[in-house]
């Protein structure tokens, strides 16, 4: 079988190397590094234009062009990640957390270096997996089971005590409201509706796309607006971004363990079927942030390690993703079902024969993903420098294009309206947070696997009655099977949670004499007190309301209201009766010397972006937000009258020349061409079905012209 596995290897490398194929490659490598630059995209809008055009290629060029795609939307989303603080796709959201300080601190070269070269590491690391590792991985995979998923995505959860920081009980109700938010639309088990507020919009549930864009990317950009800098606040200082660069690869060599963990995280998750992108950089940045040497002081800061565990990871789960889809048929993500498509069109069946007869196109993809990496991480490289630039470009131009391309972007969930609404509910409510100190990241990482627990644990639940969560698991037919794997990942979890919470408590033990002392507190009486009031009464109509449903339905959203009600109180009622000790070393957010549940605060840990707007009073900081979110209203209100695609060049004209006080030279410079290569890509080569508005309503015959057909 070894002498087999080489010979296809090297046969398919042969194939791989011809001029026609590696151009279709490369091809398709541009593709998706333009695609991963522009938030909401992603590769499965790629992946799906492109397949209808490999109905008439040979298999090992069709899948190469595919996977040289696929492989490099997770490379070139960083761009956006660190110079704006938008996830080019959902899975560099944590991206976010360190590689945009580093921009703000004029250290934009060194992330994209950093970023690169994990990435390259991390896609080969990958592709070796899924070269060495499909005939042994095949029936380890198939052990896997729903127990086994919920099992993870529970571990998954207990991420939010190392991503909170120091507010541990903020970040648990962040992840309640990220869970409650995931159960909206229609229940599979009894079919009620839940949270659709009699909108058609929300029966499927809420689309990711617009949630991240709205509680990462609206946020920062409103940070921008409302401090009026660049991204790079050391502007008037030289950057040399290629220097930047290559101190960014150093890194990543320096921290070469780190990598490989990380690249083994990504790998392994990435071949669990149902275990996304969006989950996988989390738990990357989790692990590191737990283990990693003084991240508690530094991770969320402008911490390299930071950028270096997220892309690594990125990158290596493609390879793996790809091991269910060869082994089995069982495709390991959305963009991995057409890639199976991509194999029923050619002729080719998932499963023993491409272990065996068509072992030569599993290399062929192996190679593939190789390949691409390689290419797209020198394409990255090539241009860094100038892309680095970004940052030092005035915030009264950059802030409209990004915000444009944004709103464009979050419509690509479900091409409904519903999308901008979304959009700018979770960009108020993540400005709101980011402001107050709540940390983002539990939210997004409980609403991505709120629908997982919630399908594996009914799942799990119908199949093996409480069986599952034991070592020997009854089928019900008299077959019991030794399944020791979920009361492992379990205990895992168990310590994950326990062991920083425990180390913490004794940390502040020694670092305070003084014992609280209990009293009403006057000075609790700020924003972020009335904040977590507000949320308290949400969870608590949220119970009231969930509970006329059938039991199956109300069930997660009882548990998750009463764990918040709990958190939250615990929160309300310290802030409010007791008193901190004397000794308390720093500060926690918006209770003054006091950290949470009445106890010193440690440390000023902190794993989200902080909101900086030095000595600005709060009148001109209010003043300046609502002036920025009534731009986003314009955005709006005029893509309802005139529709989304001309509402863009009216807002990009109206900020630019009125907010961003530019010349008319410079606002229509700007404003025309990126209008105009908007209107190429979005209309005619995506051929976007864009949302219907007044003005077609109106004059109806427009929709019958292509090329106005945008109404």
């Amino acid at each position: 079988m070894e002498v087999d596995m080489l010979g296809s290897a090297i046969e398919a490398f042969q194939n791989m190397a011809s001029l026609e194929r590696l151009g279709f490659l490369s091809f398709g490598v541009l593709i998706g590094l333009v695609l991963g630059v522009i938030p909401g995209l992603g590769g499965l809008v790629g992946l799906s234009l492109l397949l209808p055009f490999t109905f008439n290629m040979d298999p090992f060029t069709a899948l190469a062009f595919m996977m040289g795609l696929q492989a490099v939307v997770v490379t070139s989303d960083t761009i956006p990640a660190v110079l704006f603080g938008v996830p080019g796709t959902v899975g560099s959201a944590a991206t976010i957390l360190d590689g945009y300080p580093m921009a703000r601190k004029g250290e934009a070269g060194r992330a994209f270096g950093a970023a690169f070269s994990a990435s390259v590491i991390g896609g080969l690391f990958g592709a070796l997996l899924l070269g060495i590792s499909v005939p042994v991985l095949r029936p380890i995979v198939l052990e896997i089971g729903s127990p086994e998923l919920l099992a993870i995505c529970v571990f998954g959860l207990s991420l939010v005590a190392v991503l909170s920081g120091g507010s541990p009980l903020k970040g648990l109700a962040g992840a309640c409201i990220g869970l409650m938010v995931a159960t909206a639309g229609d229940d599979p088990q009894t079919g009620t509706l839940r949270w659709t507020f009699d909108s058609l919009y929300l029966w499927d549930g809420l689309p990711v796309v617009p949630l991240a864009l709205g509680l990462f990317a609206i946020p920062e950009l409103a940070d921008m607006a409302i401090t009026k800098q660049s991204i790079n606040v050391k502007a008037g200082e030289k950057q040399d971004a290629r220097f930047g660069q290559l101190e960014g690869i150093q890194d990543t060599f320096k921290n070469w363990f780190l990598v490989l963990r990380c690249s083994s995280i990504g790998s392994s998750l990435g071949a669990v079927p149902g275990i996304g992108a969006s989950v996988i950089d989390w738990i990357a940045y989790g692990h590191a942030a737990r283990t990693e040497k003084g991240a508690a002081e530094t991770f969320g800061k402008g911490d390299v390690r930071g950028v270096i565990a997220s892309e690594s990871s990125n990158n290596a789960k493609e390879g793996g993703a790809l091991v269910p889809t060869i082994a089995f048929g069982v495709p390991g993500s959305a963009s991995m079902a057409l890639i199976l498509g991509a194999f029923l069109i050619h002729g080719l069946v998932p499963g023993p024969d491409m272990l065996t007869k068509n072992l030569d196109v599993t290399y062929t993809l192996v190679w593939s993903v190789a390949i691409a990496n390689i290419i797209g991480a020198g394409i990255c490289f090539t241009f860094a420098n100038q892309l680095a630039k970004v940052a030092l470009i005035r915030i009264g131009i950059l802030a409209p294009v990004v915000l444009a391309v944004t709103y464009v972007g979050a419509f690509q969930g479900s091409r409904q309206w519903g999308d901008i609404y979304a959009l700018l509910l979770f960009g108020l409510l993540g400005w709101v947070m980011k402001r107050l100190r709540w940390p983002r990241p539990p939210l997004i990482l409980g609403f991505v696997l709120g629908g997982l627990v919630e399908r594996y644990m009914f799942i799990s639940t119908e199949r093996y009655g409480a069986d599952w969560l034991w070592i020997w698991r009854d089928f019900g037919d008299g077959n019991v099977v030794f399944a020791p794997y979920v009361p492992i990942i379990f205990a895992v979890t168990l310590y994950g949670v326990l062991a920083p919470i425990i180390k913490g408590y004794r940390a502040r033990a020694k670092t305070t004499k003084a014992t609280s002392r209990f009293g009403f507190q006057r000075d609790a009486l700020n924003p972020d007190f009335f904040f977590a009031l507000i949320l308290f009464g949400a969870f608590l109509i949220a119970f009231l309301i969930a509970a006329e449903w059938e039991f199956g339905a109300r069930l997660i959203p009882h548990v998750v209201s009463v764990a918040a009600m709990i958190f939250i109180g615990w929160l309300v009622l310290s802030a409010l009766f007791i008193a901190p000790g004397e000794k308390a070393e720093v500060a926690e957010e918006g209770i003054p010397g006091r950290g949470e549940g009445g106890a010193p605060a440690q440390s000023d840990v902190h794993f989200d972006i902080s909101a900086d707007y030095g000595d600005m009073p709060g009148t001109e900081v209010t003043k300046r937000v609502f002036v920025y979110f009534a731009w986003l209203l314009f955005f709006f209100g005029a893509a309802a009258v005139v529709g989304l695609l001309p509402a863009m060049f009216l807002f990009l004209v109206g900020y630019i020349r009125f907010e961003g006080k530019e010349s008319w030279f410079t606002t229509l410079s700007v404003s025309v061409p990126i209008w105009a290569m908007s209107y190429l890509l979005f209309h005619y080569v995506l051929v976007i079905p864009w949302p219907q508005s007044l003005l077609g309503d109106v004059f109806p015959a427009l929709r019958s012209i292509p090329w106005a057909n945008m109404f």
